[in-house]
């Protein structure tokens, strides 16, 4: 995934820009970054944040940087933002995006007289230079821009900032968000709406589909007008948002309250407790818990002091390794008790098993899993939601292709996504006896639609029907 924040003041906005793109951290593991424009020109520092905070890395950068411009990242992948000098001058960009067809892009790129790109560590090209070289292609920024957002098959949103100001554009279907603050003086963009708040900023304007923008300390200005067509990533009220952002003027920790009654409407188990996996599931269970009246309690709480939820290696091995030091049990509230417990989501399935099987040796008598969202069935195609090379990767593909004897198709599939049908039920079942779960329920989708409560055609759901 990824996060980006940008600034443009009439005083130096480092200060802003360093908590502002601090508070996106929740988002991306790898890589953080910042540039600013200001009287000596542009300033840029990228650092690796894997194993530490962005605000420890950067502490000492937003002491020497100072501009009146500034953009910002969390990115979970390449490193960024970059500056670039081209024959529309020299800009710095930053983007949140998931380019599929990458090879197509470079080919035409290549053919039309680009010279090269330069190749990250692991092979691969980086995506935020292929987009800038995208925009070159045109005569103006904002034909360039909008050619970006056009010609990519996934995601795409980006701020770009030059001389005269930083261009926010949001992805052509509003598949990621893009908010727009104002105080005195000081105008910011941001995909997390109250990364901004604390700083002194009031929602401004949410950007529309394919809604490119031009901000300055005095105004902000639409330079091409939203689209029609949404498709926003549905998962965002799920698991990625922070609980106290809102997309689409939905609160995530509303939605999560929504998500967790609808699920005890539906369910028949009477556990003595109802838990949350922390921190994502914590919301759901709550919300379960109030509407099924049995108790909520914490059985196993997450170490933050050094195990923050941004930090995970990209390794998948250490990860269900990290994801298991995490948690402390809390043996009191599990011994000889019958648990249900909430996740945002089974993907793999690996550290919601491990996280069973500890509450089991911690002397649980039963744990009934409720995930908060519907089996995914598809790798996601717009967002970083996993760098998986494989769909197979997914505990649902692995157990259809065994049920299947390996003959899965797209029709096959749309059989195993529908609740009330029998091969559901079977699918279930075997993720159920394969995780070793007392029973387990997962959300409907009609439900999970319902607890968000906008309107639904504007949602993706992609990772669950196939349907784009």
């Amino acid at each position: 995934m990824g996060g980006f924040f940008g600034v443009a003041a009439s005083q130096d906005c480092t200060f802003d820009l360093f908590f502002g793109v601090d508070y996106h951290s929740h988002l991306g593991t790898r890589r953080g970054g910042m540039a600013v424009y200001g009287k000596d020109g542009f300033n840029r520092a990228i650092h690796n944040i894997e194993n530490s905070p962005f605000r420890t890395k950067f502490d000492k950068d937003v002491q020497e940087m100072e501009g009146h411009f500034g953009i910002g990242c969390i990115s979970d992948y390449e490193p960024q933002p970059l500056i670039v000098r081209s024959h529309h001058g020299t800009y710095a960009l930053t983007t949140i995006s998931k380019i599929n067809n990458v090879e197509e892009l470079t080919k035409k790129l290549f053919d039309n007289g680009y010279s090269h790109f330069l190749e990250m560590s692991g092979g691969d090209i980086n995506a935020t230079e292929l987009v800038a070289a995208l925009i070159n292609q045109k005569e103006n920024l904002i034909e360039g821009i909008s050619y970006a957002l056009e010609v990519i098959d996934g995601s795409l949103s980006l701020l770009l900032m030059n001389q005269a100001g930083i261009y926010a554009a949001r992805d052509k279907y509003g598949r990621t968000p893009i908010v727009i603050g104002r105080k005195e003086n000081a105008f910011c963009a941001s995909f997390e709406n109250f990364a901004f708040k604390n700083l002194g900023y009031k929602d401004y304007k949410e950007l529309g589909p394919g809604e490119v923008v031009v901000m300055t300390d005095k105004n902000c200005i639409t330079l091409v007008n939203p689209g029609k067509e949404m498709k926003i990533c549905t998962f965002l009220w799920v698991y990625y948002g922070y609980p106290s952002s809102s997309y689409e003027n939905v609160s995530v920790e509303q939605m999560r309250y929504n998500c967790g009654a609808k699920m005890a409407q539906r369910d028949n188990v009477k556990p003595d407790i109802v838990a949350g996996v922390p921190d994502s599931g914590t919301a759901h269970a709550i919300g379960y818990a109030n509407e099924s009246g049995i108790p909520f309690s914490r059985p196993f709480i997450k170490y933050t002091p050094t195990w923050p939820r941004s930090f995970m290696p990209t390794i998948q091995s250490q990860r269900n390794l990290i994801a298991k030091m995490k948690l402390l049990a809390v043996e009191d509230l599990i011994r000889d008790k019958s648990l249900l417990l909430i996740d945002d989501s089974i993907v793999r399935g690996t550290q919601l098993r491990e996280t069973t099987e500890f509450l089991y040796q911690s002397g649980a008598k039963e744990v009934h899993i409720r995930p908060a969202c519907p089996p995914l069935l598809y790798g996601c195609k717009y967002l970083n939601f996993s760098r998986s090379s494989s769909e197979m990767d997914l505990i649902t593909r692995r157990v259809i292709a065994r049920l299947e004897n390996g003959n899965v198709t797209d029709e096959v599939l749309r059989e195993y996504a529908d609740p009330d049908s029998e091969k559901y039920e079977r699918m279930v079942e075997e993720i159920r006896k394969e995780l070793h779960f007392t029973s387990l329920r997962f959300n409907r989708l009609d439900d999970m639609l319902d607890a968000v409560g906008t309107d639904k055609c504007k949602l993706c759901t992609y990772c669950w029907d196939g349907r784009e």
